[in-house]
């Protein structure tokens, strides 16, 4: 059975169309832009399974399903629940977690079955905790390296916006806000990572995923494994087992 992945983020909407576990084609567009899946689509084989997880707004989750193809069976929005492909979440209210994270786990667990860090860099970052048993412990949320740069702009006086890069010991004000963006996403990473080792007895792997990874990847002190589009891994696995 052919299968059509959709992650619809706050900044993209990535896709992914899956046959038998291989990814036949892959693209993404603008979360702006939802429309321009419809070209995107085209040429698809009839897909028997659609499955979407979507944080971005009622009017894009709208424009997503019109531009499905013909030939696609109807969207399915996924909701994170309290057990699913493995994974087993302790999230005080399983529904309320994003569905991205719920994918995200999902893929993680089915990539390594074992304990992990399951980070997603974009927009916001998530950080979250996968047990040895596959369950669920819980995670935190901060803003990307983006909305953190974009506050101080919008709030401060004198931080206006400016072109940085990262160092270790800042000499200007552009590198200093960069440097803080990105030590703090590393920070947190490192952070849930060492409780998380605290609880297994040995530091766990990071999986990491979305479009700021090279930014965290470079500054971690972790076994860091970069896996591109972590969210669709899971959708797949999601999908194929309710297509069994």
């Amino acid at each position: 059975m052919n299968l059509l992945l959709i992650d619809a983020g706050n900044t993209r909407i990535k896709w992914g169309c899956s046959s038998d576990g291989e990814w036949l084609r892959q693209g993404w567009v603008a979360t702006t832009e939802p429309a321009a899946l419809a070209a995107e689509f085209a040429g698809l084989p009839a897909i028997g399974r659609t499955l979407v997880s979507c944080v971005a707004g009622d009017a894009e989750r709208e424009a997503i399903a019109e531009a499905l193809p013909a030939s696609a069976a109807p969207p399915r929005w996924l909701v994170s629940s309290a057990a699913q492909c493995g994974v087993r979440s302790s999230y005080a209210d399983p529904s309320s977690l994003g569905p991205d994270r719920w994918a995200a786990l999902v893929g993680a667990w089915q990539l390594t079955g074992a304990a992990c860090v399951v980070v997603n860099a974009g927009t916001t970052m998530t950080v979250d905790a996968l047990g040895g048993d596959g369950v669920f412990l819980g995670g935190c949320i901060l803003p990307g390296a983006r909305l953190m740069r974009e506050s101080l702009a919008r709030d401060t006086a004198r931080l206006a916006q400016r072109d940085g890069a990262f160092s270790y010991f800042p000499d200007n004000t552009g590198d200093a806000i960069f440097s803080g963006a990105v030590n703090a996403l590393a920070g947190a990473v490192e952070r849930v990572a060492k409780y998380l080792g605290e609880i297994n007895g040995s530091p766990p792997p990071v999986l990491l995923s979305g479009g700021d990874a090279p930014l965290v990847e470079k500054r971690l002190n972790a076994q860091v494994t970069v896996v591109d589009n972590l969210v669709l891994e899971g959708l797949a696995r999601i999908a194929a087992q309710s297509a069994g």
